[in-house]
Parts: structure tokens; sequence; C-alpha cells
């Protein structure tokens, strides 16, 4: 190993995959593809301290969406994807963009753009507190103190440029 390859893994320093467009942060403030799931957290249309927690496995098209206190959605039912759900895949798009989406999802990039149309999706039960707590741990990093010296806690996350 020589020494600029001993530097890179000193310094933690990855490159990020650019945001494909803005996003809508108060519907769907956060949007993630982990656990084999593309996953997130919607804000409600009808309650302003209400959040809903939705999911989508890749492969299986399993759809979940629940409070973050677990209480189902009344929109979701099965197989059917509710306003939050179909909120999520439109940010996740937006975030990730459709081909990489498609391909975390297991299917191919459909000519018209509808992702959710080439789902054979099902009901799923995912649980809402590791999604959310994941949320409210990304929320605590923004009320860290501006400082450029390293965080610890913040080793393995991402920065945006490139290792000087």
């Amino acid at each position: 190993m020589d020494s600029d390859d001993h530097e890179r893994e000193r310094s933690s320093v990855l490159q990020m995959l650019p945001v494909v467009a803005p996003r809508k942060l108060a519907k769907v403030p956060f949007v993630e593809m982990a656990d084999g799931r593309v996953q997130g957290v919607v804000s409600s249309g009808s309650d302003i301290a209400r959040v809903y927690v939705s999911s989508i496995s890749a492969r299986e098209h399993g759809l979940s969406c629940s409070t973050n206190n677990n209480r189902p959605c009344g929109g979701h039912s099965g197989g059917y994807a509710c306003k939050h759900i179909q909120a999520l895949l439109a940010e996740a798009v937006l975030q990730y963009g459709i081909e990489r989406v498609a391909r975390f999802l297991g299917v191919d990039v459909p000519a018209d753009g509808n992702i959710l149309g080439r789902l054979n999706t099902s009901g799923a039960s995912t649980p809402a507190a590791v999604v959310f707590s994941r949320f409210l741990r990304h929320l605590s990093y923004l009320e860290l103190p501006a400082s450029t010296t390293p965080v610890p806690e913040l080793h393995w996350f991402p920065a945006t440029g490139a290792p000087a």
C-alpha cells in the first residue's frame, strides 16, 4: 500500500454521487436505499405533526406504510401503494435517479418512467421504528456546531470533496 492509499483510508473521504434533482424535503425529508428496501419518512398531508414511514422491498416489492408509532396508514392496503409510498418512490428517483432505483428494486427501467407500474406489489411489514430512528439520527447531525475539526462519530460519513 503506498502513502496515498494509506492517507485515503485515514481520511475517510469518499466521492458522493450528485443528487439528480432538488428534492421536496418538506414532503419527504428522508429517503434511502438500505436494508433491501427503498425506505423513508413522508410527511402527512393532513396533520403537520404526523409522519409516515414507508418502504418498498427490493425484489419482492412488498409495500409497507405506517406512522412512526406503528399505526397503519389508512390509504395503504396490501399491495396498493398509498400516496406516501408514491411520494417516497418519486423522491427516491429524484435523489438517486430512475436507473439506480429501478435496478435496486429489480425491474427494468420503464419507457414511461413509471417504476410503480412495473412492481409486482404485495403487503409487507417493516419495523417503522428502525427507519424513523435513522431519520432522527440524521437530523441530530444538523444540530452539530459548524467546525472544521473531525467529528469521531462521523468518520464514516462520505464527504463531497475529493481527498487533498
